[in-house]
């Protein structure tokens, strides 16, 4: 999302100061990651710098005094132009999913990894140095662990694990919009998140049962 956008539809109600402004962001946009304090002010400058919003003074209403800020007609006229804008579908369909799927075919296909070269044991002299009427002593070889293996690529494996977390979060989003108090703004949050996170689901299964096609044209040697 746009957080200027954002704080110049939150400003469009009326002045207001950062805290307010991320304190309603939260409210409006559960689902949506929480503003920074610092991510606010910085885009309040920003937005007063492009002359998209203005101080409007300072309120303490009881606490620490705070500076206020209002859109202004340029902010406005921002506002309506991006609220108005048709937001493109994705222009590009690769997604991390699908990267991670085809990296992992390609490490399948490509030589086994070994690990690293065992380490030389190193041998520990036992004597009292102090003592030049000892024997030459026999050093203790010290074990050095083995390097640990290296693992293999599994692209079936990881679909299998990708579609356990988003089963996992799907569970979470449905406890969400269906707890008690609930507000129509959550709701139709989570529906939005839900609806994206099953698509991801329904395109975990076509994938893993194509697979065998998919590494075939991947890794066609």
């Amino acid at each position: 999302m746009s957080t200027r956008h954002i704080l110049l539809g939150l400003l469009a109600g009326g002045p207001s100061h950062g805290y307010d402004l991320k304190r309603r962001h939260d409210e409006r946009f559960p689902q949506a990651r929480p503003l920074a304090y610092g991510q606010v002010y910085t885009t309040l400058q920003r937005l007063v710098r492009d002359g998209l919003a203005e101080v409007d003074g300072t309120d303490s209403d009881g606490g620490p005094e705070r500076t206020l800020y209002r859109s202004t007609a340029e902010g406005a006229k921002e506002l309506a132009g991006w609220a108005a804008e048709i937001t493109p579908p994705a222009p590009f369909v690769t997604n991390e999913i699908f990267a991670k799927v085809v990296c992992a075919i390609l490490a399948a296909a490509g030589p086994t990894p070994t690990p690293g070269p065992a380490s030389t044991p190193v041998r520990i002299s036992t004597a009292d140095p102090a003592s030049s009427a000892d024997p030459v002593p026999v050093p203790a070889a010290v074990p050095v662990p083995a390097a640990d293996p290296v693992p293999a690529a599994d692209p079936a494996r990881y679909l299998i694990a990708q579609r356990a977390a988003h089963m996992a979060r799907m569970r979470e989003l449905t406890a969400v919009k269906t707890a008690p108090g609930a507000d129509l703004a959550t709701v139709l949050s989570a529906d939005y998140a839900l609806n994206h996170l099953d698509a991801d689901l329904r395109w975990m299964t076509t994938t893993a049962a194509r697979l065998t096609t998919l590494t075939a044209e991947v890794d066609p040697t």
